[in-house]
């Protein structure tokens, strides 16, 4: 068994995504995304998912400005 910690991937209203530690109690604001592994595995999980770093709140402004 591998002494390396395990994290959670979270994410937060904004969609914008992070690693926390598996044995500890998530932040306000956040909640575990599904995905648990090394920090390796979840930065990697993170940079397939999270294409656009743009806030979810800006992303809906600019929708509506540009009538998309």
């Amino acid at each position: 068994m591998s002494d390396e910690p395990m994290y959670h991937v979270v994410v937060n209203d904004e969609e914008q995504y992070s690693i926390w530690l598996a044995d500890r109690e998530l932040p306000a604001g956040w909640r575990a995304e599904g995905t648990d592994g090394t920090h390796e595995e979840c930065l990697a999980h993170i940079g397939q998912v999270w294409t656009d770093m743009r806030p979810l709140s800006l992303r809906r402004r600019m929708q509506e400005t540009s009538g998309v």
